[in-house]
């Protein structure tokens, strides 16, 4: 797949790469409507050749030859568009197909900062729009912009038979007002840019508050989001109006020049009919040759109108889907290969996109097969460390190697493949609890994912769901209490079986026993990998061979948790804190306690 940032202010562009994808295709729909529409136009000749005959004295001609040829004329008519609509019933879905598949995965290429600042449903929406704007143009194109265009050059072609002067001048007035229309057309394209938006949003309003519909009823905002989700359908309803008026004024204009030209064109062939320099036939192949310009340019207009407005709709969508890549494989990356995954921080300097400063001049190594905790207040640095290490975010300056390798100079797929994590916040795909275990090692067998799952203490909840290990989790595993949710990440984890294991609160949802029971499984797992915890719970790292306490982007105290305990220092206070809560006074102000 090539960049598709290119096409990011390019709609036409974009258009045009997938009818190159189906070129032969998309010629035999070109060339099937062409024809179709020259046996259309034809028609109309054919009526004209016919009436003429019929006209003559009947001794002197036979009027069957003219018959056969408008019966041939409109048979070939009918049946080319069905051959045309038989290749694009297969083409045009196809193409957005294709389209859904491109967008899909150049957004998913994004890194985990760019949804941050999106809401999903924003993002869905555009996909869904931008391949529905991409259908919408080639259907309008085949069947609304091209045979309107063909029709008029070839109708103009068989006026020239009876008045050189009469083509001539139908061209140049049809000229105009399709030139016309579509500079008014292109002059309303921020009406319709400003339509799309507000749809837009209105799909991403649905989805946030629908997703978090739990949090809106606990806290009842029902009535406010019903509020603001009017609010946001009245913008959209306005901008709508807008748009549609601006089109109407346009259809408006046609009307006015077409009622006009239309009685001028019959004073002017009733006018040579007088003058005996049109036959009767030729009156009708005017009326019905300058009924069909007339058609075909007001059809012109308003499919390019449209064609406008769906382009504009197409645009909007590209600019927020193909913006480019924050962080990309280097041109030269290498797969990584892990020997036992040694990591080491160095000389790292980072700051968040806002501008945050996080670490400077940032240095730590982490030994192989050590497991390591990272603890300190929050802010610290301790999930941004996580985060880098994963390449979430391309450093300021400084390097991250596992086994002495650049992770900016190797595949992104090989760095994920070599760490495994245990998140805080569990979310799992609707799918079922067999697909998001093995979701890390796809090739495993049902065996081994069932062995992992006993690993985590999975198996005494999943023996009383309704169908074990095929049960549909539901929306971000929604079925699941906080707890189940995470021993299925764990049992993830110990399925990917990856050199690097990454726990961020990884049993912060359990309760104590939970805890324990698992415990010893995470032992097992943790057994010669390279393990970097994040815990607010200190006393899930008793058993770890190393803590180290951030402040503030660098390392305040560092050595094993005995040692710790020993000295005087933040960690010995966080210890101690979480042992012995602080006691109530029962005092609401500590301004009233003595």
């Amino acid at each position: 797949m090539d960049d598709l940032t290119q096409y990011t202010n390019r709609p036409l562009a974009f258009f045009a790469r997938y009818i190159r994808t189906r070129r032969v295709s998309h010629a035999a729909i070109l060339v099937t409507v062409i024809a179709a529409v020259g046996f259309s136009v034809s028609t109309q000749y054919g009526i004209k050749f016919l009436v003429d005959t019929l006209s003559a004295a009947p001794q002197n001609s036979s009027p069957w030859a003219a018959f056969c040829m408008l019966m041939l004329f409109i048979a070939a008519d009918n049946l080319l568009w069905r051959v045309a609509s038989w290749i694009a019933s297969y083409t045009f879905v196809q193409v957005t197909g294709d389209v859904r598949a491109d967008l899909f995965g150049h957004l998913t290429g994004h890194a985990p900062s760019y949804f941050a600042k999106r809401l999903p449903g924003v993002l869905t929406s555009r996909v869904t729009a931008t391949s529905n704007a991409v259908f919408t143009i080639e259907n309008m194109f085949a069947w609304n912009v091209l045979p309107p265009c063909i029709a008029t050059i070839g109708a103009i072609a068989f006026l020239a038979t009876v008045s050189v002067w009469m083509a001539g001048s139908l061209t140049v007035i049809s000229g105009i007002v399709v030139v016309a229309i579509f500079r008014i057309a292109a002059a309303g394209k921020p009406l319709h840019h400003d339509f799309a938006d507000k749809a837009a949003a209105v799909d991403g309003e649905m989805v946030d508050v629908i997703g978090n519909i739990a949090l809106v009823k606990a806290f009842g905002g029902l009535l406010r989001e019903h509020c603001r989700f009017n609010a946001t359908v009245s913008r959209e309803l306005t901008a709508r109006s807008r748009s549609l008026r601006h089109l109407e004024k346009l259809r408006l204009m046609h009307a006015l020049v077409t009622v006009t030209l239309m009685l001028g064109l019959l004073a002017w062939a009733t006018r040579l009919w007088q003058q005996q320099s049109a036959t009767a036939g030729d009156i009708i192949l005017v009326c019905t040759l300058g009924l069909s310009v007339l058609s075909a340019t007001r059809d012109l207009a308003v499919a390019l109108v449209d064609v406008t407005q769906h382009t504009a709709r197409l645009s909007e969508a590209l600019a927020t889907l193909l913006s480019p890549h924050e962080l990309r494989d280097h041109p030269q990356a290498a797969a990584l290969i892990t020997g036992g995954a040694r990591v080491v921080f160095e000389e790292m300097d980072f700051s968040y996109p806002e501008g945050r400063q996080v670490f400077n001049n940032f240095n730590l190594t982490l030994e192989k097969g050590r497991r390591v905790g990272l603890v300190g207040q929050s802010g610290g640095g301790k999930s941004t460390l996580i985060a880098l290490l994963q390449r979430f975010y391309d450093l300021q300056s400084g390097r991250i190697l596992i086994d002495g390798q650049d992770i900016s100079q190797t595949t992104e797929a090989s760095l994920r493949q070599a760490i495994a994590i245990v998140p805080q916040d569990t979310t799992l795909l609707n799918r079922s609890l067999m697909e998001n275990i093995r979701y890390g090692r796809p090739e495993a067998t049902n065996d081994e994912v069932w062995e992992a799952a006993i690993a985590a203490r999975c198996h005494p909840f999943v023996k009383n769901l309704p169908a074990g290990l095929d049960t549909i989790v539901g929306d971000r595993g929604t079925k699941l209490s906080g707890g189940q949710r995470q021993r299925v990440a764990i049992a993830r984890a110990f399925l990917k079986n990856s050199p690097i294991l990454l726990l961020d609160e990884a049993t912060s949802a359990l309760d104590s026993e939970a805890e324990e029971a698992i415990r010893e499984a995470l032992g097992r797992l943790m057994h010669g990998r390279t393990v970097i915890a994040v815990a607010h719970r200190l006393s899930t790292l008793r058993n770890f061979d190393r803590i180290i306490v951030l402040r503030n982007g660098k390392v305040v105290q560092d050595g094993d948790p005995e040692r710790l305990m020993q000295v005087e220092g933040p960690y010995r206070t966080l210890i101690t804190q979480e042992v012995e809560p602080p006691r109530r006074t029962g005092c609401l102000k500590v301004s009233n306690c003595e």
